[in-house]
């Protein structure tokens, strides 16, 4: 199956993200290990290569780590039957050793959704904290050339005083709040790379995400973006359970793909911010612009204020981040909240979800 024969947005978004001007030829003939290969951000990763492969040869052999085969095979189909994937169906905290080579590493198996950090927190914890270990175990083993962690602006806690978060501004978080499994997890596979880096010369890249969005999202994620998404889809008003006053930077998941690339393939820091600062919007006005992108259904915004769903959600009323380090090596993000909220609907509708 050819990338140009998946889903059509999928297929134009990995081709977008290969026209970027990067020393792609550094993954040719490699092997790369995608983990959390059937999640929104990894799988765009996954596609990447298999883009690279289909226009230009790359020969990339592509080993894909999940947790749940049967999601797996249901999300990423006939893409896993291609001979250039391998799956590889278990938990990425128990430890594992492929045969052959591991040229790169691509970590992208974590708990995301508000409900499982709520839910079960030490599951959450655990597989940013063991997977992070057990991975860069088998970094060493296989000599690997870099290690990416896909990261969080979680990281950065509550920042005060400061209207765009650069790399190293860190602010508050509260540790023994079980929320802070996913925050904290993040902070200490970043300290985990570091100390790898440091002991075994691990060459380690680590983006930080901000809210990403776009096809690949689940509609029973949990976050906004996911539930706004779900609501127009089906034609149903979009109910907010808070004011929507909190600000955070979105960030279409093609333009996210593509900084984690710039990040592995030019980048020379270890952490780099990966946000469309242009689209720090509120989380009201991200509702407002689902709505606007259908507007043959006549949808419309209803607050009604939940005080006991605030626990669930991140506190910080706002997270801005700068995004200059990775501007600095060529990145610039190119789908507007208006365009990417059209193909992640796009993607469900042609889907036929």
């Amino acid at each position: 199956m050819d990338i140009k024969t998946f889903n059509p947005v999928i297929s134009e978004d990995a081709l977008r993200i290969i026209d970027n001007e990067l020393p792609w030829e550094k993954l040719y003939g490699k092997t790369v290990l995608v983990t959390g290969a059937s999640g929104m951000i990894p799988s765009y990763v996954l596609y990447t290569l298999l883009a690279l492969n289909d226009e230009r040869g790359a020969g990339i052999r592509i080993l894909a780590l999940v947790r749940n085969e049967q999601k797996a095979r249901r999300i990423l189909g006939p893409v896993l039957e291609r001979s250039d994937v391998t799956l590889i169906a278990q938990d990425v905290t128990l430890p594992f050793d492929p045969e052959g080579p591991v040229d790169y590493i691509i970590h992208g198996a974590s708990a995301a959704r508000p409900s499982e950090h709520k839910a079960a927190p030490t599951a959450t914890i655990r597989a940013n904290i063991t997977g992070t270990f057990n991975l860069l175990d088998l970094a060493v083993r296989k000599s690997s050339e870099a290690f990416v962690l896909m990261s969080s602006s979680e990281v950065y806690g509550s920042v005060s005083g400061v209207d765009s978060i650069a790399e190293d501004n860190y602010g508050y978080l509260d540790c023994l709040n079980p929320r802070s499994c996913y925050s904290e997890g993040k902070r200490a596979a970043e300290t985990i790379c570091a100390s790898f880096n440091a002991q075994y010369g691990i060459r380690c890249c680590i983006p930080r995400f901000a809210h990403i969005y776009g096809p690949g999202l689940g509609l029973d994620d949990g976050r906004v973006q996911a539930d706004f998404a779900a609501n127009v889809f089906r034609g149903e008003n979009i109910v907010m359970k808070s004011d929507g006053s909190s600000q955070r930077a979105y960030t279409y998941v093609g333009d996210a793909v593509a900084g984690l690339f710039y990040i592995l393939l030019k980048g020379t820091d270890m952490a780099y911010n990966v946000a469309d600062s242009d689209n720090t919007i509120s989380i009201r006005q991200l509702a407002e612009a689902f709505i606007a992108s259908r507007p043959e259904k006549q949808l419309e915004l209803v607050i009604n204020i939940d005080e006991t769903a605030k626990k669930m959600y991140n506190p910080a009323k706002f997270i801005g981040l700068d995004n200059s380090k990775l501007k600095a090596l060529g990145w610039k993000p190119s789908v507007s909240i208006d365009e990417g909220t059209s193909r992640m609907l796009r993607y469900y509708e042609e889907a036929q979800l």
